[in-house]
Order: C-alpha cells, then sequence, then structure tokens
C-alpha cells in the first residue's frame, strides 16, 4: 500500500504536501528479511497501475520476490500520517475501502502455486481487518498452508480503525490464529482478540509471563511467542522485548532510545528479526537480542521499511546507540 506523510511534522489540518512511501505490514517484513539474506515472496493483490507498479519495483530491488502478485481493481490501499512527537501521539488515517486487496476473495490467489515447495508463510491480523472478503481469503491461505506442512507464523497486529464489516476481531482472529506455531503480538491485541487481561501494576516481564500462559492454552500448537515493549521518557524511549521459545522466557536488553525518527514498522522490524532468527537457528537469547536491534534501528529511519543491513544490527547488539560518524 502507499504510506503518505504529512511534511516538517505538521498535522493534517495544516500541511501542504506529503512524503510518499510504500508499506504494509507483510511487505516491510519482507523487505527487512531479503536484506539480511533470505529468499522471500511478497503475495497480495494489486490494480495494474504505475502507482502499484513503482511500488512493486521498489520491493524488487530490496530483493523481495513479487511473481505471486495478482493484478486486478482499480485502486491501491492508502493509509495517511501524522507525526506525533513527546507530547502528541502520530496519527493514521486508512483509505483501504474498495482496494484491490479489500475485494479480494478465495480463488483470487492461487495459494497452492504460491505454496507450493515453501518453508514458511508468515501473515498479519491486518490482512483479516480490511474486509469481510480479505479475512475469507486469508482463511483459505491459512487452510492451504496447514494442508501442505509450511510453517505457519502470525504477527497479531490489531488496527482499531480497520475493523468496519460488521465483525469483532473477537469473531474471526481466533479461528485463524489456532494453527499458528510462532506468533508476535502485543498486550492489547491478546486482549481484543482473546480477552486476556493481565496485572497491568506489573512489570512487563510477568505481564508477558501472564499473557504467553493463556495464550498457550488457547493456540496449542504456539511455540514461539514474542513481544516487544515500549516505554517513553520525554524524548528518549526505552525499547526491549520478550521471547517464549518452547517453555522458556527471554528477554532483551533495555535500549534508550534517544530520538525517534519514525516509530511506524518498527513492530515488522522486529517480527523480520525475530523470523530470521528462528530461521538461521540462533539461540533464543540470539532470537530476541536480534530482533529488538532491528526493532530498534527502524526508528532511526524514515518510512516503513528497515533498511539496515546484518552487520549494522550486529553492530548495534554489541555497542547500543551511537551518534558516532562512521567515515
Amino acid at each position: 500500500m502507499l504510506r503518505l506523510h504529512g511534511r516538517q511534522g505538521r498535522r493534517f489540518a495544516q500541511t501542504d504536501g506529503y512524503d510518499a512511501y510504500y508499506a504494509g505490514a507483510e511487505a516491510n517484513a519482507c523487505v527487512l528479511l531479503a536484506r539480511l539474506g533470505i529468499g522471500v515472496d511478497y503475495v497480495t493483490v494489486l490494480p495494474d497501475n504505475d502507482i502499484a507498479m513503482a511500488g512493486v519495483r521498489q520491493l524488487q530491488a530490496q530483493g523481495v520476490g513479487t511473481d505471486h502478485i495478482v493484478y486486478t481493481g482499480e485502486k491501491l490501499g492508502v493509509y495517511f500520517t501524522e507525526q506525533g512527537n513527546a507530547i502528541r501521539p502520530t496519527r493514521v488515517i486508512y483509505d483501504r475501502d474498495g482496494s484491490s486487496y479489500a475485494k479480494t476473495g478465495p480463488g483470487v490467489i492461487d495459494w497452492r502455486s504460491c505454496l507450493d515447495g515453501a518453508a514458511w508463510f508468515h501473515w498479519s491480523g491486518i490482512a483479516a481487518a480490511v474486509s469481510q472478503h480479505s479475512a475469507e481469503a486469508s482463511a483459505e491461505a491459512l487452510a492451504i498452508a496447514r494442508e501442505k506442512g509450511v510453517c505457519i507464523s502470525a504477527d497479531f497486529n490489531y488496527r482499531t480503525t480497520l475493523w468496519k464489516y460488521g465483525k469483532h476481531p473477537r469473531e474471526v482472529m481466533p479461528d485463524l490464529l489456532q494453527h499458528s506455531t510462532v506468533a508476535v503480538a502485543d498486550l492489547d491485541s491478546a486482549a481484543v482478540y482473546y480477552g486476556i487481561e493481565t496485572d497491568k501494576s506489573a512489570s512487563f516481564e510477568d505481564r508477558f509471563r501472564q499473557c504467553s500462559r493463556t495464550l498457550k492454552e488457547r493456540i496449542p500448537p504456539l511455540e514461539v511467542l514474542a513481544m516487544s515493549f515500549r516505554t517513553p521518557h520525554g524524548i528518549q524511549h526505552a525499547y526491549s522485548g520478550a521471547l517464549y521459545y518452547k517453555g522458556e522466557y527471554y528477554f532483551s536488553t533495555v535500549h534508550e532510545l534517544p530520538f525517534i525518527t519514525d516509530q511506524i514498522g518498527s513492530g515488522d522490524a522486529f517480527t523480520a528479526g525475530m523470523l530470521y532468527g528462528l530461521m538461521r537457528g540462533l539461540l533464543p537469547q540470539q532470537i530476541i537480542e536480534f530482533a529488538v536491534a532491528c526493532g530498534a534501528l527502524k526508528q532511526s529511519i524514515a518510512g516503513d521499511w528497515a533498511l539496515v543491513t546484518k552487520s549494522e544490527v550486529e553492530q548495534f547488539i554489541q555497542h547500543g546507540s551511537s551518534g558516532r560518524i562512521i567515515r
């Protein structure tokens, strides 16, 4: 989809222009995985026009496979962003009704061909939030992935303003998530999808333990669960992560981020970092440290894509934030 970001930190009501970025939760994860050396294909439905094709070419330039994209319909999904700061939150307005993807139902994408030979299928809760048609297409993809024995990973990715087609997320998401072996979630989405409440006076670590235990009961195949946590301290943010891995808990270093350029897409970078660690067979503590480093570095980059390298991620793990000049 296309992201239009108000210039110079101005509000929607005062901006005189927008910077354009290509985006989308799964696309963001694909870009970082490709940059880290993982072979990936992005599957979606787009209109056959120059605006959509410009985004496809940018994906290709990052090493993302696009052969399974279906071209039909007339509209690319769009979202607008208004930059927040330490006083006022960032705001998002979606324009996805009637998009090519929103009209996608079962039978549009040849999932058997897409998943032929695939080891992994990753999807996001946003895919099911856009429309009833897209939720049904998600169910079709997941059924075929399960039939083919493909590892299924999910990002819960709850978006309040997208669920507008008459169903509460709790009526849709548990059925779609029930076969996930790997997931990225947050405490809010777990509460919305499953009614899981944790002790708000407890530490993030204890709340993660509480949530993961209940999620494991609701999603029996779940072997790996990750969450990232952010605590604002004025301009600075404390950023960290937690990992449930086959019955054990692991927690990352807490990084103090002195400045945030753009936090949108940081969750997708965190997800991609976790998936990379799993695919490369890293130890659990290494996985969560790598994922958090990816999410942290993304926040220094404008746009939705984490345009970083493996060596930069490893350097961040070793040394944390740095304002040094490399020359």
